[in-house]
C-alpha cells in the first residue's frame, strides 16, 4: 500500500465525529492508556505504517528545507545531525562522539564517531563542513542558517576525516546547542539532488510519491544498532479525524497529533493507546513593553494576576498539559523552579488596573486559527481580563499572515512556541537584535547578561545567570505564558517503543525503536 485509502477512512468520519462530540464530557487525558501499548522485549520484523499532516505535492526530502512535523521525522529517520536535544532539551551526542573547546570558547574540536552512509562511504569531517556551508549560504532559505552565523566557516577546517575544528565569531558555550539546532542534518559532501537521499539514518531509502506516501527500509549496518521494523511507510492524512479512523480501521499503526477530545473518548478503549510528548509546546499572550498600554509595568502585573491558569489548561487545552509561570521551557535544562509559582489574584489585579488608570481601557486582543486553540483562548481570556474591570475586544485576523501581522503591530495577541533550549529561547526572542522580539523587551542589562552567560564554561555559573534573567523575565517581561501543551499521539494495539519526549527531540517519532508485536 503505497497511499491510505482515503475514501475508505473518510466515510467513517461523520460517525468519528459523533463519537468525539459524545465524548466532551469526559476527564482529561492522563498518559497512556493502560492495556494497549506493547510492553516487554522489542521483536523485529513487519512494516510499520505513520500518519502525518503534510504538505502537498510540493515535499521534498531534502532534510535542509524540513519544516513540518512530517518532515523533520521524515529527516531523522533518513539522516542524523551531530547532536541533539534530550527530554530536558540538554544536548546528547549523535554523529558527533564528543567535542571539547579551547579556554577562549572560540574554538570548538568535534570528534566524529565511526558511522556509514547508506551507499557506504564514511561520514567525514569534509561531509560535516559541506553541510553546513550548504545551510549557511546566503542565497539560499534555510531555516538553520541563522542558527550557524555563529561559525566562521571561512576558518573552519578539518583536521582529520574524524575531527572537525569550528572557528567562532565570538565566545559561546553553548555551542552544543548549534550541533542539535532543527534541520541542521549532515548530508554527503555535493550532495544536491534528494530525489533518492542518501543519508547516514536508521533507514535507508524506497520509494516516495509526495503529498501521499514515503516508503523506506531497515538500515541493517546503522551505527547505533538496526531499527526494530523492516519497513516504515510515512502516510498523509491532514485531518484529525481521518488519522484517528486510518488507525481504528487497521490501515495505521501510529497517528501522530491527535486531539484531546479523541484521547479523552478513548481513554481505557483496547482500541488504541494515547502517548503524552509532555511540554511539547508553550502557550502564552505576547504584550508589547514599546507601546501603550503595556508599557505601564503595573498594568502588566495586573495582567499577571487576573490570568486565570488552570481554567485555560483546562477548557483549552482539554486538560492535556499544565499551567505556566509566565516563563519558556518549564522542565527544561536550566529552567528556574525556584521562581514561585503565580496565582490569580483578581482583587489585586483590579487595584493595578485602576493604579494604572486602565479601568475600562478597550484593548485589543488578537488572535486566529493560525494555531489550534488560539480563537479558543482568546475568547476566555478576554472574560478573565472583563472581570478585572478591562474593555476587550477580541481581533480574529487572517491565519496566513498572523505571525507577520502580530510581531511588530497590535498590542496584546496569541502566541505559543514548541520545543527549544532556554538560551536558544532567549537569543531568538528577548535580545535587543533579536529579529522576532514579539514583545519588544529591550533591556540592555538583559543583553549583558545573556553575553555574559554565553561566555561562561562553567555550568553552575551560567545557570545562575539564567536563573537572574529569567527574574527579570518574570518580573517585568512581556510573555504570560499560561500553559504549556501536550502534544498527543495515538498507536494501534501492539505498538511498542514510543515515548514521552517533546516534540522535535531526539525521541520523538524515533521510529527506530517503535516495533510491532
Amino acid at each position: 500500500m503505497h497511499s491510505l485509502n482515503r475514501r475508505a477512512f473518510l466515510g467513517t468520519t461523520a460517525g468519528l465525529s459523533a463519537a468525539l462530540l459524545a465524548g466532551c464530557g469526559a476527564g482529561p487525558a492522563t498518559g497512556t492508556a493502560t492495556g494497549t501499548a506493547a510492553t516487554g522485549r522489542p521483536r523485529r520484523g513487519g512494516r510499520l505504517r505513520v500518519a502525518f499532516a503534510g504538505g502537498g505535492a510540493q515535499e521534498t526530502l531534502d532534510p535542509h528545507l524540513s519544516n513540518l512535523f512530517v518532515e523533520a521525522s521524515r529527516s531523522k529517520a533518513l539522516f542524523d545531525k551531530l547532536a541533539d536535544y534530550g527530554p530536558d532539551l540538554s544536548v546528547q551526542p549523535r554523529l558527533a562522539e564528543r567535542w571539547e573547546s579551547d579556554a577562549a570558547l572560540t574554538t570548538w574540536r568535534v570528534t566524529l564517531r565511526q558511522a556509514a552512509f547508506h551507499d557506504g562511504r564514511p561520514v567525514r569531517a569534509a561531509d560535516v563542513l559541506y553541510s553546513y556551508a550548504r545551510i549557511g549560504d546566503p542565497a539560499r532559505a534555510f531555516r538553520a542558517r541563522t542558527t550557524l552565523a555563529v561559525i566562521d566557516l571561512a576558518r573552519s577546517r578539518a583536521v582529520d576525516d574524524r575531527t572537525v575544528e569550528f572557528a567562532l565569531r565570538q565566545p559561546f558555550a553553548e555551542f552544543p546547542n548549534v550541533l542539535a539546532a532543527f534541520g541542521v542534518f549532515i548530508v554527503p559532501e555535493g550532495a544536491e539532488d534528494f530525489t533518492r537521499p542518501v543519508g547516514s539514518g536508521p533507514f535507508v531509502f524506497g520509494s516516495f510519491e509526495p503529498g501521499r506516501s514515503l516508503l523506506l527500509r531497515r538500515n541493517a549496518d546503522y551505527w547505533e544498532g538496526a531499527p526494530h521494523v523492516d519497513e516504515l511507510q510515512y502516510l498523509i492524512a491532514n485531518e484529525e479525524p481521518a488519522r484517528v479512523n486510518a488507525l481504528l480501521g487497521g490501515q495505521v499503526d501510529y497517528a501522530h497529533d491527535i486531539t484531546a477530545t479523541t484521547a479523552r473518548t478513548y481513554r481505557g478503549n483496547d482500541r488504541l493507546a494515547v502517548t503524552r510528548l509532555t511540554n511539547s509546546g508553550m502557550q502564552a499572550f505576547a504584550m508589547k513593553l514599546d507601546r501603550p498600554p503595556f508599557d505601564d509595568r503595573d498594568l502588566r502585573e495586573a495582567m499577571f494576576l487576573l490570568a486565570d491558569r488552570e481554567q485555560l489548561v483546562d477548557t483549552v487545552l482539554g486538560g492535556a498539559g499544565q499551567t505556566g509561570n509566565d516563563l519558556f521551557g518549564k522542565g527544561y535544562q536550566y529552567y528556574a523552579e525556584e521562581i514561585p509559582q503565580r496565582a490569580r489574584d483578581l482583587d489585586r489585579a483590579e487595584w493595578l488596573v485602576r493604579k494604572a488608570g486602565a479601568k475600562g481601557l478597550r484593548i485589543r486582543l488578537d488572535t486566529s486559527a493560525a494555531a489550534g486553540g488560539f480563537v479558543e483562548s482568546a475568547s476566555v481570556f478576554a472574560d478573565q481580563m472583563r472581570q478585572a474591570g478591562l474593555d476587550v475586544r477580541v481581533a480574529v485576523g487572517d491565519k496566513d499572515t498572523y505571525w507577520k501581522d502580530v510581531l511588530d503591530r497590535g498590542s496584546l495577541c496569541c502566541f505559543r512556541s514548541g520545543a527549544m533550549p532556554i538560551e536558544s529561547h532567549f537569543s531568538q526572542r528577548l535580545l535587543s537584535t533579536s529579529t522576532t522580539n514579539i514583545t519588544k523587551w529591550k533591556r540592555p542589562e538583559f543583553d549583558a547578561l545573556y553575553t555574559r552567560a554565553v561566555s561562561l564554561a562553567d555550568e553552575k555559573a551560567r545557570r545562575e545567570v539564567y536563573a537572574e534573567m529569567q527574574s527579570m523575565q518574570h518580573a517585568e517581561g512581556g510573555y504570560l505564558v499560561w500553559g504549556f501543551a501536550d502534544w498527543l499521539v495515538a498507536t494501534a494495539p501492539g505498538v511498542g517503543g514510543v515515548v514521552d519526549a517533546p516534540a522535535n527531540t531526539l525521541d520523538w517519532a524515533r521510529f527506530d525503536k517503535v516495533w510491532l508485536a
